[in-house]
């Protein structure tokens, strides 16, 4: 099988490489009268001629008759058969991409998927300020100023008047816990997401 891999990336490349090539140097019957070792290919039959541009391709009778069979097949029987090429040729399952707007249909998921992301905790947090109130401004505005580094007051005073606002974001939980009790302190609705 690899020799003939080996023997169409070649005539490939000599076909994108140069078409007068092609034709000048390999001639298509010396490559059907190629002998192969039997013990490496189970099929005696000679390689067909490679199609030029413009001719169409000519499939063997073979794969012809697997193209009439597969698109005879319920989906249920093409779920089936793809499960076992997979399974049978040891391909691992990748995500396809979606086309387009396509929407996308919610599959169920397996009682013991849902156990394991109820178990898994969320390790980091981002916490995020959403209300305050009026009375407590200044307060706040002091608190924010002394939590996120680099503010100055001016700065501090912008970021609370234009809320909702992430004070910071992916801090464990017990930093993020406390910060939240700090701003709550101070008059603060903080959110931890």
């Amino acid at each position: 099988m690899q020799a003939i891999r080996v023997v169409t990336s070649e005539l490939s490349w000599c076909l994108r490489c140069s078409r007068r090539y092609w034709q000048r140097n390999v001639s298509i019957q010396s490559l059907s009268l190629l002998s192969f070792s039997p013990r490496r290919f189970n099929t005696t039959e000679a390689i067909p001629p490679v199609a030029l541009e413009n001719e169409e391709k000519q499939y063997a009778p073979k794969i012809q008759q697997l193209v009439k069979d597969i698109s005879q097949l319920t989906l249920l029987e093409v779920a089936d058969l793809n499960e076992l090429l997979k399974k049978t040729l040891k391909i691992a399952d990748t995500p396809m991409m979606a086309v387009g707007a396509v929407a996308s249909s919610a599959k169920p998921k397996d009682e013991e998927a849902e156990a394991s992301e109820a178990k898994q905790e969320k390790v980091n947090f981002n916490v995020k300020l959403t209300k305050f109130d009026d009375s407590k401004k200044v307060a706040l505005i002091k608190e924010v100023k002394n939590v996120v580094p680099g503010l100055n007051l001016v700065q501090a005073k912008k970021f609370v008047e234009s809320l909702p606002q992430l004070v910071k974001t992916d801090v464990p939980k017990e930093e993020a816990e406390k910060l939240k009790a700090a701003l709550e302190a101070v008059g603060a609705t903080v959110v931890l997401d």
